[in-house]
């Protein structure tokens, strides 16, 4: 079966030459972002994931987590990995030095984080949760919280989770019954039930932060009477270690299509009666707002899931395609090869390749503008930043695990009936990746956020300002005179114009017919990710044509600047061609979709 190697020279072509990693290294904070410890950083992150990570991931799938008597028991070897992975210091790669963080750029950290994801998928949720849970509350942590909770949560020794949704509520979070009473000493007691809740318990940290919504008795109704609460597994006791068991037990794990070896649990408050003790964490009623911190930071994540299995699935296809002899050349040949040789795999594979460095080079890129947001000494630098972050993180979200889907797909057909066969390891990176498209949100979650919160509300200004870069970008192009990157200057062009045009139909008909523009808003989603994708892969080939016009080679390989060019051709040819199809569907497509009566469903 093959085994996953970390992309590490497209990683560095993107974090130095999209991203900005030199700019970012400047920002207030970042000293320590210098070339050598970055790539030191990566090389030992991309050992780990290898050697320790992608081992377990098969295994992992195979005994899945185990529950019994309210307790959780993970698959072998993921306690040790664990703790290789807290003494190696990766759980605190981008927290805050003041807590005992790294303090890396989150650039940085979401290489890293692909590399996990990549490895193994069930284990990189848990320390994926610990970093939002630890996010939030540096965010809105009293000064008290911090420095009873942080330290732990940012050395990895602690885990924590995120308690939103309820059986009866599912994505409707104002609909939640849990509440939370008021005591005396200032904490309060929690009663209800959680489902859907990731590592809620497990056996590999001595302890777990839970934060959880709840409402305070006599909270205004709906989202604005929510509010969040710390809430413990074990009660820190005077020196912080775990003391007696807090209120709060594992009633039992989903058995779920895949992530088989991450516990998602059934989670109870207060069963026992007494309630289960937990802190406000931020101000009262003000919860939904201050988990969407974490929320938001969870959906970035789940993007670069989307993204790695991506790169899991493509390297798997690679491999298998090269190894698999069926079939002679279409050219004529006296002898079978490799079905790598058949144009139909080939097409397959640079589907696969180039949709998958479209998502890296655009991941990388928000999360470097998420860097500048939060440490750019400009406050005008900041706006512009936060705004394209926002902009693009349902994006990121929907559009990678969508195409992840897709990709994961592709390599089981490369792998024919052999795909379909356990043993092979494809039919686990179809189902691990199925839940990315509706964890944190579902896909029309997203692009009903991206529509009316993020292009809409602004009248379409934040978008219309990206796609002037983009245009831009199609100018430097043909500018340049180079027939490749004219080749791919034109349907990048012709996409950003049709993204413009579902965009102003959008704007101009949300007032009106709001029915019917939202029928269109997952496949404005993904006609902005395959734009957003093209921008990037145009840039790429820029920079890789500007290597090739200096004679020079990126890092020593004197084929990968001319199979970026390639990749970002067939991107143009086989990829934004789409776009003026869905740029359609979007501006016609209402109507069809909304006029049958609901009695012929």
């Amino acid at each position: 079966m093959h085994s996953y190697a970390a992309p590490l020279r497209d990683m560095r072509f993107v974090l130095k030459e999209l991203a900005g990693l030199e700019q970012i290294a400047r920002l207030p904070g970042y000293a320590d972002a210098s070339p050598g410890i970055v790539d030191a950083v990566l090389e030992e992150a991309a050992r780990f994931a290898s050697q320790v990570l992608a081992p377990l991931n098969a295994s992992g799938d195979r005994a899945g987590a185990r529950w019994a008597d309210g307790q959780v028991h993970m698959p072998p070897g993921f306690r040790e990995a664990y703790r290789q992975f807290v003494d190696n210091g990766w759980a605190s790669l981008s927290a805050h030095p003041e807590y005992g963080g790294q303090g890396l750029p989150l650039l940085v950290a979401a290489a890293v984080q692909e590399m996990w994801k990549s490895a193994n998928l069930s284990f990189s949720l848990c320390p994926m949760l610990t970093t939002g849970a630890a996010d939030t509350l540096a965010l809105v942590g009293s000064a008290e919280q911090k420095a009873q909770f942080l330290p732990r949560l940012v050395s990895g020794e602690w885990t924590g989770t995120m308690n939103l949704t309820e059986a009866q509520a599912g994505s409707d979070l104002a609909a939640i019954r849990t509440r939370a009473e008021p005591q005396t000493d200032g904490s309060y007691r929690l009663f209800g039930q959680k489902i859907f809740i990731t590592y809620g318990e497990h056996d590999m940290a001595a302890n777990t932060l839970h934060l959880v919504l709840a409402r305070i008795p006599g909270a205004p109704e709906g989202v604005k009477g929510i509010s969040l609460f710390l809430v413990p597994k074990f009660m820190p006791a005077a020196d912080g270690t775990p003391g007696e068991r807090n209120d709060v037990v594992c009633a039992s794990i989903e058995h779920k299509l895949g992530i088989h070896a991450s516990p998602t649990c059934v989670m109870l408050y207060g069963e026992s009666g007494r309630g289960a003790t937990g802190w406000l964490l931020g101000e009262a009623n003000q919860g939904l707002a201050t988990m969407f911190v974490m929320m938001n930071a969870a959906r970035f994540a789940v993007g670069l899931e989307g993204l790695a299995l991506a790169e899991r699935a493509s390297q798997k296809a690679v491999a298998y395609a090269r190894n698999r002899v069926q079939g002679r050349a279409v050219e004529g040949s006296a002898a079978p090869v490799p079905i790598l040789h058949h144009p139909d795999v080939r097409r397959m594979l640079m589907l696969m390749r180039s949709q998958t460095e479209a998502m890296r080079s655009l991941a990388y890129t928000v999360a470097a503008a998420q860097d500048a947001a939060t440490h750019e000494s400009d406050p005008a630098e900041r706006e512009r930043s936060a705004a394209f972050v926002d902009l693009l993180t349902p994006v990121i979200k929907g559009w990678c695990t969508e195409t992840a889907n897709e990709i994961a797909g592709l390599c089981m057909q490369v792998h024919g009936g052999a795909g379909y066969i356990e043993e092979t390891g494809v039919a686990q990176l179809l189902r691990d990746a199925r839940i990315t498209t509706i964890y944190e949100g579902t896909t029309g979650i997203q692009a009903n956020d991206l529509v009316g919160r993020k292009v809409v509300k602004d009248g379409g200004a934040a978008l219309l300002g990206l796609m002037h870069v983009m245009q831009q970008t199609c100018v430097t192009l043909e500018e340049h005179g180079s027939d490749d990157l004219a080749h791919i200057a034109k349907p990048l062009s012709r996409a950003i114009d049709a993204l413009a045009q579902a965009a102003e139909y959008i704007v101009n008909h949300s007032g009106s017919d709001v029915r019917g523009v939202m029928v269109g808003a997952v496949p404005f989603l993904r006609l902005f990710g395959i734009v957003a994708g093209g921008w990037m892969m145009a840039r790429a080939a820029l920079v890789a044509r500007q290597y090739i016009d200096a004679n020079c080679a990126f890092e020593d390989d004197a084929g990968f600047c001319p199979a970026k060019i390639i990749t970002a051709r067939f991107y143009a040819d086989h990829v934004l061609s789409t776009a003026m199809g869905l740029a359609r569907t979007i501006v016609n497509g209402g109507d069809s979709a909304l006029e049958l009566d609901e009695a012929r469903f």
